[in-house]
């Protein structure tokens, strides 16, 4: 009888926003060669990693955000690393005219648009009693009328007539209901939905829409502001079937399963990669680590 073959090892990561130290293809270099993709949220933490993973497999991006100098410094960092295009541009997912801007510039530049991945999201540990009208509002606005602002800027300026892939980021929180995060939850949901509705309704303009849920991401500003540090000293990864959280190149990898060719019959679906972490985890973040007070947003 022959040995069973050792788990496959995730792939080397970084925990700050700085490129891969080294990279082992498992898909073909040439993937997404001659694509571009436009990233919100794309100057750190998932979407720095997934600008970096495309670009690596010949895409070039445009990556946005509130922060010019923060996506500024990544375009450097990732153009650096690569050796591909990288456009950094500020605009603010609730503002769709500061979208409409940043599109009509990428367009400008490299005169495509293949792929867009609507990353920009804004999270926090809250009870929802002390959670103000604003906060909740807030977060429905980066999140879910982000998400619907550039998906429909995108299919307007360029994907109706050219076709395109929209990849939105959400999360699993809504799946079981999740103490402490009825707003991102709520916002997540929502963008669940609406990528089944934009993947019917665009479909004929040869759109594919999915989304990506990813779990417990080390290295990332979601797992340091939902207390990754506190959920690491009470054992909480031992809850994770697979006993460990994941990492942003796993997450990239995802997106660029769905984003590339590999997943040109997947539309309308959403892809949960966290280890099977929402069927198993405790669900008791007000006595583990605490209930922080709502920021004022």
């Amino acid at each position: 009888m022959s040995a069973l073959p050792t788990a496959v090892q995730p792939p080397e990561d970084v925990e700050s926003d700085d490129c891969l130290l080294s990279y082992n293809y498992l898909y073909s270099p040439t993937l997404l060669q001659g694509r571009v993709a436009f990233i919100t949220g794309g100057g750190s933490g998932i979407g720095f990693r997934i600008a970096e993973i495309f670009m690596r497999h010949g895409c070039d991006t445009v990556i946005v955000s509130r922060n010019l100098q923060r996506v500024t410094q990544a375009a450097e960092k990732l153009r650096a690393a690569t050796g591909r295009h990288c456009l950094a541009l500020n605009a603010d997912v609730r503002q769709p005219q500061t979208l409409i801007d940043a599109v009509e510039e990428s367009l400008k530049t490299f005169s495509r648009i293949d792929i867009l991945v609507n990353n920009a999201a804004g999270n926090f540990l809250c009870p929802a009693s002390n959670l103000s009208f604003n906060a909740f509002k807030s977060v429905l606005d980066i999140d879910t009328m982000g998400t619907f602002n550039a998906s429909k800027i995108l299919f307007e300026r360029y994907f109706r007539d050219h076709g395109g892939v929209i990849l939105n980021i959400t999360a699993t929180l809504s799946y079981k209901g999740s103490v402490l995060q009825v707003h991102a939850g709520s916002a997540k949901a929502a963008i669940d939905a609406m990528t089944k509705h934009l993947a019917v309704e665009w479909g004929p303009s040869k759109v594919r829409v999915n989304s990506l849920a990813p779990g417990p991401i080390v290295g990332t500003e979601g797992m340091r502001r939902l207390g990754g540090a506190a959920a690491e000293a009470m054992g909480f990864w031992n809850t994770i079937p697979l006993q460990r959280p994941g990492n942003k190149t796993e997450m990239a990898h995802g997106a660029l399963f769905l984003a590339s060719p590999l997943g040109s019959y997947v539309t309308g679906t959403t892809l949960v990669m966290d280890g099977g972490s929402w069927m198993t985890s405790p669900n008791h973040f007000a006595t583990t680590l605490g209930t922080p007070p709502s920021p004022h947003l």
